[in-house]
């Protein structure tokens, strides 16, 4: 099956998947799939790679392939801080399935991948979803291809039009680190909802404007991640950007 990812730039369907776990860095809001464990070893190993990548300031989605045998060797993809209504969450399909597959580039080229705008959370946050536009919710999806696991690209009459992590608090985990292999516990899945509601719309908005009950919610989120004892290494990664919200917001 071939995809057209963005920017007129081709992939083959061929292959297996990366068998590395996504990385679910939350302070960042990014998913990086990727071999390496710090930036420096990342611009290295960038070298022998193409595909989209950052420039200067400009922070597209990344996917990279190596030079020589053209197959999709890492990704790094940004989450979007619009959340779409309960509603259209609601029409992001179940069907199809995840196929697992690699990527084979049909050239070796750059190219730029435009990063998604639309956020969609199913119920408890099981599956975030991210789209190009919410257009894409008017038709059926042709496939989803799990490139790594819990990790899909959502394809559309043969267009990558969005991608989804399956099970996301799994994966939290700070900067490069691997997540923490032991199940989330109950506790932070429910802070981990939490958490994205306040860092997401409408919410932050409410913070930015010093609204006493969102900037409440933000303070017992923060004691809350802080006083867990438990599953402190997905804590420890929401808190990394619930505090630098109550240092920002939380004092008014």
């Amino acid at each position: 099956m071939k995809l057209t990812i963005d920017d007129g730039w081709t992939a083959t369907v061929a292959g297996e998947p990366l068998d590395i776990a996504p990385r679910f860095d939350f302070r960042d809001f990014c998913v990086r799939v990727a071999p390496y464990a710090d930036v420096e070893e990342g611009q290295r190993f960038g070298g022998g790679t193409f595909g989209s990548g950052q420039w200067l300031w400009d922070t597209p989605d990344e996917l990279r392939s190596d030079r020589l045998s053209r197959e999709l060797v890492a990704a790094e993809l940004q989450l979007p801080r619009w959340v779409v209504d309960e509603e259209d969450s609601a029409r992001v399909p179940a069907e199809p399935l995840v196929r697992p597959g690699g990527l084979r580039a049909d050239e070796v080229r750059d190219f730029r991948l435009e990063v998604t705008t639309d956020f969609c959370r199913a119920p408890g946050d099981a599956v975030l979803t991210c789209l190009r536009d919410l257009d894409v919710l008017d038709e059926p999806l042709e496939t989803r291809i799990g490139i790594a696991p819990d990790v899909a690209l959502l394809v559309q009459r043969g267009v990558v039009v969005g991608w989804s992590l399956t099970d996301p608090v799994r994966y939290l985990t700070s900067g490069y680190a691997d997540p923490d292999p032991a199940p989330p516990s109950p506790a932070t899945r429910r802070l981990f909802t939490e958490c994205l509601d306040l860092v997401t719309d409408p919410v932050v908005d409410d913070l930015v404007d010093g609204v006493p009950a969102a900037l409440a919610r933000l303070r017992a989120v923060d004691e809350a991640l802080r006083n867990q004892r438990e599953d402190r290494h997905r804590a420890d990664a929401l808190l990394a950007l619930i505090a630098t919200y109550v240092e920002d917001y939380g004092n008014r």
